[in-house]
């Protein structure tokens, strides 16, 4: 009888494989990229654009909202058609979107290109991730996970980075231009070489042609249910940390904003480097103890980052940096072991509700994050450390629902 996580080192990557993983890899390189560019941009975006604080936060929170409506209306078709053409279909779409932000020339204008980027953008994470377990056994999945994240990590070492030296080079525009460019190229590659994913269409008979009824039996399926609140909550800690970051960094930590993209440098490259190893030790030590490990890490380090006061930039660096490893420790596991429960003809519908609820609620977090959190006069971020407790509080949930995953799966991992 094969075992929940059977040795993965004997088992190595096809040459198709490998240009798989890394197109969609650039392709959730150039998506994160074009949903966390548009927040270090606000400094020049809201003069030029004479917007108010509130008017650009409706900016960043527009995709969110719309990624999460879109994947929720998406997964009741998510399983009816080729993988490979609902890939080209919404990332065209993203594509054009994208480029109307590098046109829009006023706050209306951009304010519904990004609703249109969220529309098209917010699906085409859940169909990766379709894709990417059509392709690779569970045994796999890991490695797969630990790859596929690395696109964060190069979206902060050579995205935002490049995205701001080209926005001081011309204007604010030019960082939508580039994700436009990029995404040519990768749209033009993924036409040619990659080879239709429709497997889960072999038995027509299992593929449930009414969308609605689709998309009720999937949100409705009691199995799912522990997956889909692991994955609201898995982001509701993040959300309510990340838009905050930077000004506690400069406010409460005391840190000069010339020093920013240092902080961001360093700390993707760490997460660049140890992605990769947490995903091989997914697969090698097993899932779920690689995700334990991930949420004891997080609730030290979050607990610890959340009450720091002025701090020298080496330790603000490694903090951030032991943080990210606890994130990606937890985020990996948890991507490859939830993959392993829906059944072929209904994973493109559970990785699109599961996206949507990503979505949304981290867009909830951030506006609840909001309320929470007090900048005074000063610029020091007060009750910052509430949210450290909610993120602790929602990392303790999550090791309970994942336990519960963790029995599911051994028993779907060993039928096959």
């Amino acid at each position: 009888m094969q075992t929940s996580n059977p040795p993965s080192q004997n088992l190595s990557f096809t040459p198709y494989q490998k240009l798989v993983i890394a197109l969609m890899a650039f392709l959730q390189f150039t998506i994160i990229l074009d949903f966390m560019i548009i927040s270090p941009l606000g400094a020049m975006l809201m003069p030029a654009l004479k917007i108010s604080t509130h008017q650009f936060g409706l900016v960043v929170s527009a995709y969110a909202f719309s990624a999460g409506i879109s994947g929720i209306l998406a997964s009741g078709f998510a399983d009816r058609y080729d993988r490979k053409k609902l890939l080209i279909f919404f990332y065209s779409g993203f594509v054009f979107a994208t480029l109307l932000c590098g046109l829009a020339q006023s706050y209306e204008f951009l304010l519904f290109a990004r609703i249109l980027t969220g529309i098209f953008g917010g699906v085409i994470g859940s169909v990766i991730l379709a894709i990417t377990t059509d392709l690779f056994p569970f045994q796999m999945r890991g490695r797969v996970m630990g790859l596929l994240q690395t696109a964060f990590s190069a979206s902060q070492i050579l995205g935002i980075p490049l995205g701001l030296y080209l926005s001081n080079l011309w204007d604010w525009h030019a960082p939508f231009m580039m994700i436009v460019a990029a995404s040519l190229i990768a749209g033009v590659i993924i036409i040619v070489y990659m080879k239709p994913v429709d497997q889960h269409l072999s038995n027509p008979k299992r593929v449930d042609r009414k969308a609605f009824h689709h998309f009720w039996m999937t949100i409705s399926n009691r199995k799912y249910l522990p997956a889909f609140a692991t994955t609201a909550l898995l982001s509701t800690g993040g959300f309510m940390l990340m838009p905050f970051g930077s000004a506690f960094t400069v406010g409460n930590l005391g840190i000069d904003i010339s020093n920013l993209p240092m902080i961001y440098l360093i700390t993707g490259i760490c997460a660049l480097f140890f992605g990769p190893l947490i995903g091989k030790a997914a697969d090698q030590f097993g899932k779920f103890n690689v995700f334990l490990f991930g949420g004891v890490l997080s609730i030290i380090m979050v607990v610890i980052y959340t009450n720091m006061g002025a701090s020298p930039l080496w330790l603000v660096i490694l903090i951030n940096a032991v943080l990210f490893v606890g994130i990606f420790s937890r985020m990996i596991p948890a991507q490859a072991m939830m993959s392993a429960i829906p059944e072929p003809e209904n994973r493109g519908s559970f990785m699109a509700v599961s996206s949507s609820l990503q979505q949304i609620s981290g867009g909830l977090a951030s506006v609840i994050a909001g309320s929470i959190v007090v900048a005074e006069s000063n610029g020091r971020l007060e009750h910052f450390d509430t949210l450290g407790y909610i993120l602790v509080l929602t990392t303790l949930i999550t090791m309970v629902l994942m336990h519960s995953i963790h029995r599911s799966i051994k028993v779907v991992v060993n039928k096959h």
